[in-house]
Parts: C-alpha cells; structure tokens; sequence
C-alpha cells in the first residue's frame, strides 16, 4: 500500500463521490477508480458502496479511513521533523497542546516562554480541551500532547502519562450570594451548583467527599463546558461553582465572584501530560514537555 491509497480513501471519504475525489487528488477518474481496486484487492474487502448520488464507506472502509488519517498525520509530522533537524527554514515545526483551564494559567505562560527562547521556530497550537476529548484528540494524533486532570480510572495502556503537579481546588459563588459566607461543605448540601467539564470530574461537586460526611450529594442545576462560560454565567446566577484556586485568582475575581472560606479539606487536583504510547514525541513536542516538566518544578517548589 502506498501513500498515495491513503489520500485516496481519505479523499472518499470527505467527497462522497468518485469524480470529486479524483478532482481534489488531481487523477482521472478511471486512474483513481484502479486504484481503489487495487486497495480493496489488497484488504480483501470492499472499502466503498456506490450509491445513486455517489459512494460511502463500508465499515472496513471507515476502520481504514480512521488508521489512514492517523497514518498522513505522522508522515507529515516526520517530515516536519526531518525539515526541523535538518534546519531548513521554509518549513516550520509544529506542535499542538491541549490544556485545562489551571495548566493555561499555571505552566503554559512559563513554558511558552522557555520553548520561544531556545527554539524560536516552533510553532505552538493551543487549544482548550480537557478529558475525554483531549484523550480522545491525543489518541486520533490531533493533539501532541494533552495537560490536564485524568479520569478517574486513568487514561489507558495506549497512552503515556507523566505527572507534573498538584492543583487545589477552591468553592465559588457571586459576590452576594446568600452562602457566600458559608465555610463547611454540610452549609451546602442543599445549594444549587453549577458542574464545568465532565460528569465526577474535578468540576463537579459530587467528588468533593459530601457522602463521607454523611451528607447528600447536592442538585447540580447549570452545567457549563468550559471555564469562560462558568464565570460569564455565575456573576448573575446563584449557585455554586468548583475551579482551580489559580484561575479563580486570575480570573473570577474581578468579575464579581468570591472564594468560600472553607474549613472543610478540598481535593487537589493532579495535572499530568499525557501523550501517544505507540508513537515517539516529534522533536519540537518533546521540547515543549521538557518547558512543561521544568515549569512544574517550579511550581512544586515554590509550594514546599
């Protein structure tokens, strides 16, 4: 199988037809139909089904389709690799992280700043993403790299994981809220919350302890997918809000949020970098951990 077999199902896959595939590949379509053939001869397996508007995948064709797209991923990354090794400056190095709220506030800055004063070159794609989409994007090789909180049950075999440091976690509400002035969890068993990211992760209430205490674990009434639409809603909403002590000092306050005083331990949270098992980090990737790994020593000692 070459290459070229990989555009070409991938090609199907995004066009739906034949003649479009052959039009963005730049083949004829009788050449592209003989090598779709020549694929399906290779696998044993029909890949497309012709329909009257054009083709579709088979579910081999899809399973192909999935490995293909991971497959031109890496080759472009090796060549990237090859281009940054070799020094060529028409070609830029690149590496994409994906980071939770506390990581963008934490490491990301003083990482950044390491990465562009030795390697100036890289380029560095950030995006918001926490778990199960970030390990999802890490595994599809959407993502180098992800930093955040891990489930519960941890990330998987398939993929590596290095911890790099302990996040606390503070309690939130408006300035004006009636417990604002609560300071044990027992004063919120009843309060209305607000869960950010995914159910009985570090956003939701549920894994602060409430039934180790013997107490009910409390309504969830608003749920936000990311830390930008929790602190635009929670200055008008009276409810109470989970989020790392490092984006509250940054953020939240002075958009009309307040801490609860809370005499009752929080969890921390533990931020890991997490990347592909099966495949090893590009140059530049593995560059920007090694700026993520030295920031969070960092970070720990300040704590000690």
């Amino acid at each position: 199988m070459r290459l070229q077999h990989l555009h070409l199902i991938l090609a199907l896959a995004e066009a739906g037809s034949l003649r479009a595939a052959a039009t963005r590949l730049n083949v004829t379509q009788p050449a592209l139909t003989k090598s779709l053939r020549q694929l399906e001869e290779e696998f044993g397996a029909a890949l497309v089904l012709r329909m009257p508007k054009g083709v579709r995948l088979t579910t081999a064709g899809e399973l192909l389709a999935a490995r293909a797209a991971t497959a031109v991923r890496e080759i472009e990354r090796a060549r990237e690799e090859v281009a940054w090794q070799q020094r060529h400056a028409q070609v830029q190095a690149q590496v994409s992280v994906g980071v939770s709220p506390a990581a963008a506030i934490v490491l990301m800055p003083g990482a950044l700043g390491r990465l562009r004063a030795r390697w100036p070159q890289v380029r560095v794609n950030v995006l918001d993403a926490i778990y199960p989409r970030a390990l999802t994007m890490v595994r599809g090789g959407e993502l180098d790299l992800a930093v955040g909180p891990l489930p519960r049950d941890g990330a998987g075999r398939d993929l590596r994981v290095q911890p790099l440091f302990d996040a606390q976690q503070v309690l939130v509400a408006r300035a004006g809220h009636p417990l604002a002035g609560a300071q044990r969890l027992a004063d919120l068993e009843h309060a209305a919350w607000v869960v950010t990211g995914p159910p009985h992760g570090p956003g939701d209430p549920a894994h602060l302890g409430f039934e180790r205490l013997g107490l009910a674990t409390p309504p969830v009434t608003l749920q936000c997918e990311s830390f930008a639409t929790l602190v635009a809603l929670m200055p008008s909403v009276d409810v109470v809000g989970i989020m790392p002590a490092g984006f509250f000092e940054h953020y939240a306050g002075p958009l009309g949020l307040v801490k609860l005083a809370m005499q009752d331990a929080l969890p921390r949270v533990t931020l890991h970098a997490v990347w592909r098992a099966d495949a090893p980090l590009t140059a530049p990737a593995a560059r920007l951990l090694d700026t993520l790994e030295q920031e969070a020593l960092g970070v720990r000692a300040r704590r000690i």
